[in-house]
């Protein structure tokens, strides 16, 4: 069954890998490249998932998280985050403003895939 998946991604080759990666599993992915599109996309699209980098130029990752968990009608999306800059308590920085998963970059491709399904397990 084909899941809808927000991914929200500045940089256009991991957001390229992402979407590719999801629509070879099946998936239904929309790519964001901006994140101050992010609230608006998640509302129109209605992700089953939402992928979020955290470090995204205008608006940082975890202020959108903070602000998906904040609306009534996406406050159940999980959100996986991935970072490339994972210093010490930014896992916790993470999961404290909502986000049920944090893979850090590099991100391996089952890696990658083993947590969507996980998330997939727990939101459906």
């Amino acid at each position: 069954m084909a899941k809808r998946v927000l991914v929200v991604e500045d940089n256009e080759l991991n957001l390229k890998l992402f979407c590719d990666l999801l629509r070879a599993h099946g998936h239904d992915a929309l790519p964001v490249r901006d994140g101050r599109d992010a609230l608006s996309q998640a509302r129109d699209f209605v992700p089953e998932l939402i992928i979020m980098d955290i470090h995204l130029p205008h608006v940082s990752g975890i202020d959108i998280i903070i602000a998906l968990k904040a609306d009534p009608s996406l406050a159940k999306v999980p959100v996986m985050a991935v970072t490339a800059y994972a210093g010490k308590g930014d896992e916790e920085k993470i999961r404290a403003a909502g986000a049920e998963a944090y893979v850090s970059k590099p991100i391996s491709v089952m890696k990658f895939m083993d947590v969507v399904n996980e998330l997939f397990g727990s939101a459906g």
